[in-house]
């Protein structure tokens, strides 16, 4: 009886999905233990095998908890809105939701693609996923709850007092009881004060505009990341080298009017919060540094000639006499009302030019200093001396209050920047208020110094300078003190079609809300998924995109009356909307009324193991924090913190090929040629091996064998178009590097197929192209980078399925190295692991079936799994799975050399191999039970079994093996009792015939025995 693994994965994939085998419960006497992995986007591509490594970790704690007797909620879904699928859908014209739901469920799609499907793949690695609770954010029976959130957040103001989140009635009761004087809320700046009477005078559109700068998600003009050839917004972290992530487009910064979250209210919460989870520490820091808190002071400049300020946050108050300059970020509200005729086109050119770079590039751009004097001057608070005002791109709008302080004597990219402008019109000489020499570099230390030219500051250090200088700028109503925060309000708005549909209406200009019992407002089709011509987003192509407050219905645009149809929101939500809640949908997935009911989210409660990428830290990681918190705040969740612990996985890295073509260049009368290829000179192909070890012979070859029909051919060419010349020049330029498909070449000897290469449609300009062999062969050169399908480098997960089995892949992928590194793919090394489980096989069965004993196992058996059976609990434990793998492979051989065949020990094994290797341990156990395929009517798995218990007697050493040695060289070995005395020890070697051999009737002078480690016998 062979092991077929093709038939017993399939045959037990449809077991499971049959008998819905990992159904988890939510009403279970059991603990529960909910394990979550990131759910993926399903793009057209499929997977990777370097998409599944933490979906088979996850999957193995999630086997291992149902084997400790835990209820394991393991679920798995579609974060299914995103811009590939929209990007796809203008280019084709296909409808988004029919693209995804193709790469979701598999088949061919309308241009003729055979998709493989997401699902098909997940299944055939034999995840023990429930699938019964399987969620898509893009399915309106999903975003309904997204929308309703949505209105939650608009429906809330954060109390400072309570430090939580709570309904706007409960503001606006206040306001109508004492208006907002004593309100302390997260809001915006500069709201006016008003009285109750006041209030209660307003008209309802003035209530709903004052109630705007007050709610969770609002509206307001603000400086965003606008991709013209993406056609939206987006967020930072969407953005890689001042470029859109998706797709590398131009991102340039500019105002629109937009829908942001308040994030910024739970800045504190989100920090303290990282103290209570387990999660690695370079994420945390990740999420402190990207929060940024920072203590300090408010501080006003009042502009000079202007009725204006200027507000700085400053961390180093202390350091108040020490302004030289001013600096506001170039796209800050004041520099097109303070800048001077006389410097208002080079502040212009400035602005445009900084609105080409992000604010990512801008920040990490430390080496390049620029900026322009804007000509106004700010009044210093204390001695009233004017102080330059300029614009530097390294201030950010939205950090702080888009100003600086400028300090060069204590801080050196003031300091960098002052020198960079000494002498210019607008730059004075730096001011030193230190004790300390700072010709050469900036004093940027909180110790070591005292203040000199720094008024009543003169003599104290930072700290007491620091307390002095804000009741200073208290007492005169210039500044206080205040914590301050790096973190910004996000932009929830999206300028493109495949996104959830806010349900919003618009009176007035004023947004209205829609009540949830008319949820979800659908997505409505369009005829292209572009903006409009007039700039409008994607929905603004809608026809069918108003609001019947009446009759509450989407109706056609042209009924819009704006008295009983209003206009619907044209933008959509982030991609991040529909993943920051999803965790809680898998509690209840099935609900129709709300996301979740609140037996299951108290049941469930929080996520216990979260394994994803580390790619998410400031994006997902953080919006869903956010959003746990608000809905705790509103009695939804009942959690503070979602994810209780969060392991990163490494990425499992492709094995690219290479090919070199040599690089001619070609000087027709001493000039360099642009283009060669019209002069159909032979592209030569040569190995790296020659290239790095050997190029003059490799230059030898080309020169001896094709540079003169090369000549000839460019000779011919410009014969035919008529050109004249006195010389041809054509000499080797260099050595190109390529990328081989992986398919042309055998991945394990890593030598091209020659003609596969040139029959390949990638490869149809290589068609002539000629091959330097070495030995008969081209070796192509091999290089380790992120699998990628632009790199040709990606292994499909079915292709190793196929032929080796999912068992094997799992295994292979743990055995590869830690999870959360990242490390190389290396198909070669498959066949070990393939091989192992052959083996494990054989211990059950052999060619004529079952070759189980009920025998009792000797004590070497027993050891052999009960080291097994210690290792692997606790690797399981401690997130090791690769030397798990390691462990079978020891146990399994040494089982193997003990002629193991023993029921008492491969119940056991099976059972431990059961969360890594689950398909093979179903069939073994199967086996073991003695059932057949038809039986297994009342069959409990093996998912039910309990996991089996380490014994620490087993591993107890009862015997010694000594090494007897005389004059201390080793000339035997004898195997004793370990609770033998040395007395005891000595009378039995001594009585040893092979010590009598030894000694030839000479008494030893001295017998040293140390009892469990030596016997030496001297003299």
């Amino acid at each position: 009886m062979k092991y077929h693994h093709e038939k017993i994965e399939a045959k037990w994939q449809q077991y499971w999905a049959e008998n819905q085998t990992f159904a988890a419960s939510n009403t279970s006497d059991k603990p529960k233990y909910f394990v979550l992995d990131m759910f993926p986007y399903p793009s057209g591509a499929g997977l990777h095998v370097g998409h599944p490594l933490g979906y088979i970790a996850s999957d193995i704690v999630a086997r291992y908890k149902r084997h400790q007797g835990f209820n394991v909620l393991h679920p798995q879904g579609y974060d299914s809105f995103g811009l590939p699928a929209e990007q796809y859908a203008i280019q084709t014209g296909q409808h988004p939701a029919d693209t995804t739901r193709m790469n979701i469920e598999g088949g061919i799609d309308k241009s003729g693609n055979t998709i493989q499907g997401y699902r098909n793949q997940l299944d055939r690695i034999g995840f023990s996923f429930d699938w019964s609770r399987e969620v898509r954010t893009s399915n309106p029976d999903y975003y309904k709850h997204t929308q309703w959130i949505f209105i939650q957040l608009y429906n809330s103001w954060y109390n400072k007092n309570s430090d939580k989140a709570e309904d706007i009635s409960t503001l606006v009761a206040i306001f109508a009881s004492e208006g907002n004087a004593n309100v302390n809320a997260v809001c915006d700046d500069n709201i006016a004060p008003f009285s109750a009477a006041e209030w209660n005078a307003f008209t309802s559109e003035e209530q709903q505009k004052i109630l705007l700068q007050y709610r969770l998600t609002y509206l307001a003009e603000t400086e965003v990341n606008w991709c013209a050839a993406l056609g939206t917004v987006l967020a930072n972290d969407e953005i890689v080298n001042g470029v859109s992530e998706r797709g590398g487009h131009p991102v340039v910064r500019k105002k629109m009017t937009q829908w942001s979250m308040r994030i910024s209210a739970y800045a504190e919460r989100l920090l303290q919060g990282l103290n209570e989870i387990d999660w690695s520490e370079s994420i945390k820091e990740s999420q402190r540094n990207w929060i940024g808190k920072s203590v300090g002071a408010m501080v006003s400049f009042n502009v000079n000639n202007h009725d204006a300020k200027i507000d700085v946050f400053t961390t180093r108050p202390d350091t108040i006499f020490g302004v030289t300059f001013m600096t506001l970020a170039p796209e800050h509200d004041l520099v097109a009302q303070i800048t001077t005729p006389e410097q208002k086109a080079a502040v212009e050119a400035y602005v445009e030019a900084t609105a080409k770079r992000s604010e990512r590039e801008r920040m990490a751009d430390v080496k390049t200093i620029s900026g322009v004097f804007t000509g106004a001057y700010a009044e210093h608070p204390f001695t009233k001396e004017p102080i330059p005002v300029w614009i530097g791109d390294y201030v950010l709008a939205g950090y702080g209050t888009g100003a600086v302080m400028a300090v060069p004597c204590g801080d050196e990219r003031d300091y960098a920047f002052a020198n960079f402008f000494k002498g210019t019109n607008g730059m004075p000489e730096i001011k030193n208020i230190f004790n300390q020499d700072i010709s050469e570099a900036a004093y940027g230390e909180k110790s070591g110094f005292e203040l000199v030219h720094s008024d009543f500051l003169n003599g104290l250090d930072y700290k007491n300078g620091t307390k002095k200088a804000i009741a200073a700028l208290e007492e005169i109503g210039a500044g206080n003190a205040k914590v301050n925060y790096r973190l910004r309000d996000a932009v929830f708005s999206r300028q493109r079609y495949w996104g959830e549909p806010f349900p919003v209406y618009y009176v007035n200009g004023l947004p209205q809300m829609i009540d949830k019992k008319h949820l979800p407002i659908v997505l409505p089709e369009v005829e292209k998924y572009l903006p409009t011509e007039d700039g409008q987003p994607p929905l603004g192509n809608a026809t069918v995109w108003a609001w019947d407050s009446e009759n509450n219905a989407v109706v056609n645009n042209d009924l819009i009356d704006d008295t009983k149809v209003f206009p619907l929101e044209l933008n959509t939500m982030p991609g991040w909307a529909g993943s920051s809640w999803y965790w809680m949908r898998y509690m209840d997935a099935h609900n129709t009324e709300d996301f979740a009911n609140e037996e299951a989210l108290k049941y469930w409660e929080s996520v216990d193991l979260y394994i994803g990428g580390s790619e998410h830290a400031t994006g997902h990681l953080l919006y869903s924090r956010f959003w746990n918190k608000f809905l705790k705040d509103r009695g939804y969740a009942p959690t503070e913190e979602p994810f209780k612990k969060l392991i990163n996985q490494g990425m499992i890295l492709g094995m690219s090929a290479n090919f070199y073509k040599v690089v001619f260049e070609l000087k027709i009368d001493g000039k360099i040629q642009e283009n060669l290829l019209k002069y159909d000179i032979t592209k030569i192909i040569v190995p790296l091996n020659l290239i790095n070890q050997d190029s003059e012979k490799l230059k030898n070859i080309i020169s001896e064998k094709y540079l003169k029909n090369s000549l000839l051919a460019v000779e011919k060419t410009l014969k035919k178009e008529g050109v004249s010349y006195k010389e041809i020049d054509l000499s080797i330029f260099g050595y190109q590097q390529s990328k081989v498909d992986l398919a042309c070449i055998n991945d394990v000897t890593n030598e091209l197929n020659i003609e596969a290469f040139k029959n390949h449609p990638l490869y149809s300009d290589y068609s002539n192209a000629e091959f330097i062999l070495e030995d008969g062969k081209y070796i192509v050169g091999r290089e380790v980078e992120k699998m990628s399908k632009s790199k040709y480098n990606v292994v499909s997960p079915d292709d190793i399925c196929e032929e080796y089995g999912a068992d094997t892949l799992r295994l292979y992928e743990m055995f590869l190295g830690p999870l959360e590194q990242s490390k190389p793919w290396n198909t070669a090394g498959i066949t070990g692991v393939s091989g192992f489980l052959k083996k494990l096989w054989r211990l059950y069965f052999d060619d004529n079936g079952s070759v189980i004993v009920n025998d009792e196992p000797t004590a070497e058996m027993y050891k052999s799994l009960h080291k097994t059976i210690k290792k692997v609990t606790e690797d399981i434990e401690n997130f090791s799975f690769n030397t798990s793998v390691s462990q079978f492979m020891i146990c399994v051989n040494e089982l193997q050399q003990l002629k193991c065949n023993h029921r008492a020990i491969l119940e056991p094994l099976a059972l431990l191999v059961s969360p890594y290797a689950p398909h093979i341990a179903e069939e073994l156990w199967l086996g073991l039970k003695d059932l057949k395929i038809e039986e297994l009517k009342d069959y409990e798995g093996i998912s039910k079994q309990p996991f089996p218990k380490f014994e620490e007697k087993y591993l107890i050493e009862s015997e010694k093996e000594y090494p007897v040695s005389f004059n201390g060289k080793m000339r035997f070995t004898i195997k004793l009792p370990l609770d033998l005395t040395a007395a005891q020890i000595e009378e039995i070697v001594m009585a040893d015939e092979r010590t009598q051999a030894q000694l030839q009737g000479r008494t030893p002078n001295k017998v040293i025995i140390v009892p469990g480690k030596i016997i030496n016998l001297v003299g």
